[in-house]
């Protein structure tokens, strides 16, 4: 069964966490002398209270994790974690329906980027800036988070804890000791975050909005401190830097550390992924700023721009825009909604069914093809080389099934509400890959998703966070065998 005293111990250290961060929220909050101070306040009392709580239930718990404690810690402590995290909006009334906190939290630590507000730049600074930190937290993911700052927390479990929450059906080592690893990643993340908030800052950002849009931009996320997000300040220059940073969130960290540490920027190359990625990227643009200039009049720089903005803002997953892509041809929309649907690199701060896995579909089919022609001939799956198991191929069957069949149990229960399909089908594609962007007028860039009905809200965040954990993680606590004893 699952050792319960430990994961109460794990969670509680988790809050602690959590509770720091939302104390830097009071910080800012002071700063500004805004009325968002009291419910920053009273939700950190709360989180920390709760946490020694935790703690309290799981002072005898022994440090053994098994692989089925680390899937259930995982998925619990993205729910607790929500649910505190919501407390700011409830408490000073600025979300005051819980649904709606719900929502928006959960959409903030998936960087999903969906949001219910339809006017966020009334919102106090602490609580602007509380939206971002979400996203940053959840873009490495919570637990691996704290991996990285606190690596004794889970002892010998932290390998199968980072295998609940990692993202990519092939993990890349970088050090054989994965506390060593998670730094390694975190520096990289923490580095990306600095390199973006100079750049928006040297491009005429305030300091406010370039940490905010650095943190949203390298977690791939989305929340933004304007309505307008990147239109707000009219700087092609500013656009150029989000996409720059969205592109480098999505390449797996594990190979950025090889190019930046390592010297060694030819493994980059030499990855059947990033080709992939860089082809997908390059194709998608050309094909888009193409259709921009002949159908929609735009000049050459702005349909480049435009298209190269949207393409790398839906592949990564983050769900910016810079553009109304509603008024693009509606070809562009099947585009896009693939780009959602693929995703960027395994092993980085994207949603998606990831680039790698696209890739051993490929050559799962051409051998297909070829075991026509030579049906006795042994034909392995390689990718970069190294031969991909057959169990990994199973697993890949299996997640792109279950991906498929949720995006269309989704979309039917939207269309059951009076949801129209097109909507239907791009909002479920949107909210399992975590891009939380829509094509239509009525929900996504243009206005937000508070018009949806309670019960999809509460079906979307749900889609959201298995979209985050790569599904099996968290359905394979709904199985039956998950539960019994052996």
């Amino acid at each position: 069964m699952v050792n319960f005293p430990l994961i109460y111990k794990i969670i509680g250290s988790l809050l602690f966490l959590l509770g720091t961060m939302l104390a830097i929220c009071v910080a800012i909050s002071l700063c500004y002398g805004e009325d968002d101070m009291l419910p920053f306040l009273t939700a950190t009392l709360l989180t920390v209270s709760a946490g020694f709580v935790f703690k309290y239930m799981g002072r005898n718990a022994t440090n053994n994790l098994s692989r089925r404690d680390s899937y259930f810690l995982v998925t619990a402590s993205w729910v607790i974690f929500t649910f505190f995290g919501m407390q700011p909006f409830l408490i000073g009334g600025y979300i005051p329906s819980v649904t709606d906190a719900f929502f928006e939290t959960m959409s903030g630590f998936t960087t999903t980027g969906a949001t219910i507000l339809d006017d966020v730049e009334w919102l106090p600074h602490g609580i602007l800036y509380w939206r971002t930190q979400t996203q940053w937290i959840g873009g490495l993911g919570i637990v691996f988070f704290t991996i990285a700052i606190l690596p004794s927390m889970v002892g010998s479990g932290s390998v199968k804890v980072f295998s609940a929450e990692a993202t990519g059906p092939m993990r890349s080592k970088m050090h054989p000791r994965l506390s060593t690893m998670a730094k390694w990643i975190w520096t990289i993340y923490l580095g990306l975050t600095i390199a973006c908030v100079l750049s928006f800052y040297a491009c005429g950002m305030s300091w406010f909005d370039s940490i905010n849009y650095a943190m949203t931009t390298t977690a791939t996320g989305g929340f933004a401190t304007h309505n307008d997000t990147t239109t707000y300040f009219n700087s092609p220059a500013i656009e150029y830097v989000s996409v720059l940073y969205q592109f480098l969130a999505g390449i797996n960290f594990a190979m950025l550390y090889m190019a930046i540490f390592k010297f060694k920027v030819g493994n980059l190359f030499r990855s059947s992924e990033f080709k992939l990625y860089i082809f997908i990227i390059v194709s998608a643009t050309v094909f888009i700023a193409y259709l921009l200039i002949t159908r929609n009049g735009y000049g050459l720089e702005r349909a480049f721009r435009s298209s190269l903005f949207h393409v790398v803002s839906f592949m990564t997953t983050t769900g910016i825009f810079n553009d109304d892509a509603a008024m693009w041809p509606r070809i562009t929309w099947i585009v896009l909604g693939c780009l959602m649907f693929i995703g960027a690199c395994s092993g980085s701060t994207t949603g998606g069914f990831k680039c790698i896995r696209l890739v051993m579909v490929f050559k799962v089919l051409r051998n297909e093809f070829r075991r026509i022609l030579h049906p006795n001939a042994i034909l392995p799956v390689k990718v970069n080389g190294q031969t991909v198991s057959q169990q990994k191929l199973s697993t890949l069957l299996a997640f792109f099934a279950i991906f498929t069949f949720m995006v269309l149990i989704t979309a039917t229960l939207m269309v059951m509400a009076g949801i129209d399909y097109t909507n239907s089908t791009v909002i479920s594609l949107s909210c399992i890959s975590n891009v939380g962007a829509s094509l239509s007028t009525e929900i996504g860039p243009v206005l937000s998703w508070g018009e949806l009905p309670i019960h999809i809200k509460w079906t979307c965040s749900f889609l959201m966070l298995v979209g985050r954990l790569e599904i099996m993680s968290v359905l394979v606590l709904f199985t039956r065998a998950f539960w019994k004893d052996n």
